[in-house]
């Protein structure tokens, strides 16, 4: 009976070390992958995305040790159904519990992202398709030409005023003093130079031709020329149902007609306000701009290259040689 008793308790003993041993070997499987590494990246959940996928992303991108434990511990808890879609910001040192919690605690961001040269239309459009906000009243509440195209995380509680704000005040750490006093020292105000950056950035793509387009527009303005832009006259003319635009193509001489402070071709000088909202690069162009340049005319061709003129002549010219 002596011997039977500890073969009993020897079998205990290693079923209470193996179960201690596997219960430490789940709780490592479900550690940190690295509690030094703070740095944070931005998960995304898709819409009816499942856990195994999402634990297995979860692993490729080395923030959680195990797929499969991830798995079991998801299911043991009944609570897989409460991962919501979105951007979520998760860090290797973190644990896959609290990875988890993240994912189920409803305080994901969502990744927006806005281009540049849109106008407030086109944004308020994109941030209601990502977020659902209420494009009419962002529209009332966004300032055209101040709103930095960019991509933003904003929480999904965010409201409209609080997205406004945080893009403005982008904004106004891209348009640094040092931009503005250098446009400045060109003869336009501040925000005459967002005026004329919106304009260049709808007229030009590349860095290159925007600070050409931009010399050339401003050497206009200080000879009292109109600047005739077609971006202008497209902002005018505002959304086009046919094209799904707002900015319409192949603009027509009865379009160069349209009565609007925003025409600049009937109206010399620079229109009340901005067209879009400009990128970095283009209000850099204006700060950059030289007044100086001798031409006075330029064409973008169908390759996307660009040509410059000096005179009407030479810019007919260009037209007929470069289609």
């Amino acid at each position: 009976m002596k011997l039977i008793a500890k073969i009993i308790l020897l079998l205990l003993i290693v079923v209470i070390v193996g179960g201690l041993g596997g219960y430490l070997y789940w709780q490592g499987l479900l550690s940190p992958v690295n509690t030094q590494d703070q740095q944070v990246q931005t998960f995304v959940v898709e819409k009816g995305e499942g856990v195994v996928n999402i634990a297995q992303q979860l692993e490729q991108k080395k923030l959680i040790k195990s797929a499969l434990a991830f798995n079991i511990m998801v299911k043991l808890s009944r609570q897989g159904d409460l991962i919501q879609a979105g951007d979520f910001q998760i860090s290797p040192a973190m644990s896959a519990r609290q990875i988890f919690q993240q994912l189920t605690a409803g305080i994901a961001n969502k990744g927006v992202t806005l281009l540049e040269g849109w106008r407030v239309e086109e944004m308020a459009q994109k941030l209601n398709a990502d977020l659902g906000i209420d494009q009419t009243s962002f529209i009332s509440q966004a300032q055209e030409g101040y709103m930095f195209p960019d991509t933003y995380l904003f929480k999904k509680d965010s409201t409209i005023a609080d997205i406004v704000a945080t893009m403005e005040n982008n904004f106004q750490q891209k348009y640094t003093p040092a931009l503005q006093h250098k446009i400045t020292n060109l003869g336009l105000t501040p925000a005459e130079g967002v005026i004329l950056a919106s304009i260049v950035e709808r007229e030009a793509r590349s860095n290159e031709a925007r600070t050409m387009v931009a010399s050339i527009l401003l050497k206009r303005l200080r000879i009292g020329m109109a600047l005739n832009t077609d971006a202008t006259i497209q902002y005018a003319l505002g959304y086009q149902p046919s094209q799904k635009s707002w900015w319409k193509k192949d603009l027509t001489a009865e379009d160069l007609k349209v009565n609007s402070p925003y025409n600049t071709y009937l109206y010399p000088g620079l229109p009340p306000g901005p067209i879009c909202n400009p990128s970095l690069s283009s209000l850099e162009a204006v700060a950059n701009a030289d007044p100086n340049t001798p031409y006075l005319y330029y064409y973008h061709d169908s390759q996307g290259n660009s040509h410059y003129a000096k005179t009407l002549e030479e810019h007919n010219q260009n037209v007929a040689n470069y289609p």
